[in-house]
């Protein structure tokens, strides 16, 4: 009987104990750690100095992303593109030079924990600047409607050393696709052309984005300027000084056929020179004098033209000439002009755009590319060796 009681003392003790052990209360479970702070990351370095204007901005999230970013200075915000993961922010203009900017970012964690972070740098001074003197074509053309062998052209009021700085802030925007380069004639002209004649009614803009930019030791742009024109209807007039004959030829089809009389030759000066004109100018008055010959000497003139279209800057017009209407069609007696008849002078003033491609051939004296805007007497590849940035398609331009 006593084992029997003991034995049983030892069950229940084991099963209150199996009881206890079944009723304990379960172990909380850890809570997951909080993700860490984003850390953000600007270059230029707080407080940097004498940082090139044309060093980018750039602001980047590390264990995170970007909500916002702004660069601001007195002279302005400078704008930028955040990166489609939104980690990665990166200034798109060139910063003015002597100028100090405040960078403020806003970045988020995974958990939606903002992280504010400021910063300051100022950039290189100048010591002088340089502006565009001259735009072609320019608001002084009617309309700003212009032809298709149109190049635009840039004259700096002071000579540019770093031309792949400034060349690359120069941006050409069209409606319609085009390949073209920049060309640099010297140091303070550079201008841009097609490979080939410019689509007809296509819209054109220049951005020539350089305020701040670097045009060489201690000399930065002065300002942005933007220009918008359009090129017109395809019209290429073509005539050869031994046909004796100018044709007109608009859209592919040809509107207009004009006897002419072109260079008499003999002396240099007298051939009309061979190769892709432009129309630079319509002036229904001119002036024309003797290049070379002062008033009492032999060969010396002085007449009052009408219509006249200029083609090149050493005195080539195609202009009215009553005057010798019984050798147009027939042989050259002027001094280089193309001359034409009074009603078809009218006709070609009023129906030319600046711009208008004017191809003469057939004498031993060739157009300078630097004569006028000559610039289609350069093939391609001539083109290209002046170009520092080379060539390449232009950007969309939205309508």
């Amino acid at each position: 009987m006593g084992r029997l009681s003991v034995g049983c003392a030892g069950l229940l003790a084991l099963s209150l104990l199996v009881a206890c052990s079944e009723a304990r209360t379960p172990q909380r479970a850890a809570a997951p750690e909080a993700a860490p702070d984003v850390a953000v990351v600007v270059t230029p370095l707080d407080r940097a100095g004498n940082v090139p204007t044309d060093e980018p901005v750039v602001v980047s999230a590390q264990g995170g992303t970007l909500k916002s970013v702004r660069v601001t200075g007195r002279q302005g915000e400078l704008p930028g593109v955040i990166s489609a993961d939104r980690t990665r922010w990166r200034s798109n203009r060139t910063a003015r030079p002597g100028a100090t900017y405040t960078v403020t970012s806003v970045a988020v964690n995974p958990d939606g924990r903002e992280r504010r972070s400021t910063s300051t740098f100022s950039t290189v001074k100048a010591t002088k600047t340089f502006d565009i003197e001259q735009l072609t074509p320019s608001k002084d053309y009617t309309g700003l409607t212009v032809g298709v062998g149109m190049p635009i052209m840039i004259a700096f009021d002071q000579p540019v050393t770093d031309r792949v700085s400034v060349e690359r802030n120069l941006i050409v925007r069209t409606s319609k696709p085009v390949h073209g380069a920049w060309h640099w004639f010297d140091d303070q002209h550079v201008d841009f052309r097609p490979d080939e004649y410019w689509p007809a009614h296509t819209r054109v803009r220049l951005e020539a984005r350089l305020a701040g930019v670097r045009g060489g030791e201690g000399l930065y742009g002065k300002r942005d300027v933007t220009l918008d024109f359009k090129i017109g209807r395809s019209q290429i007039t073509k005539g050869s000084t031994q046909e004796h004959v100018l044709h007109v030829v608009r859209d592919g089809k040809r509107v207009r056929s004009m006897p002419m009389s072109a260079g008499k030759g003999g002396v240099w000066k007298y051939y009309t020179t061979s190769g892709v004109h432009l129309a630079m100018s319509r002036e229904p008055v001119t002036i024309m004098t003797s290049p070379g010959i002062g008033p009492g000497q032999a060969g010396y003139y002085r007449l009052t033209v009408y219509n006249t279209v200029r083609i090149s800057n050493s005195g080539e017009y195609v202009h009215s000439a009553p005057w010798s209407v019984g050798s147009q069609g027939n042989s050259n007696v002027s001094h280089g002009c193309v001359n034409v008849s009074p009603a078809n002078a009218k006709w070609f003033i009023d129906n030319t755009l600046i711009g208008d491609p004017i191809i003469i051939t057939g004498t031993p004296r060739k157009l300078e590319p630097t004569n006028g805007w000559g610039h289609w007497q350069e093939s391609w590849k001539q083109w290209l060796q002046w170009s520092s940035t080379k060539d390449g398609p232009t950007l969309p331009l939205d309508i």
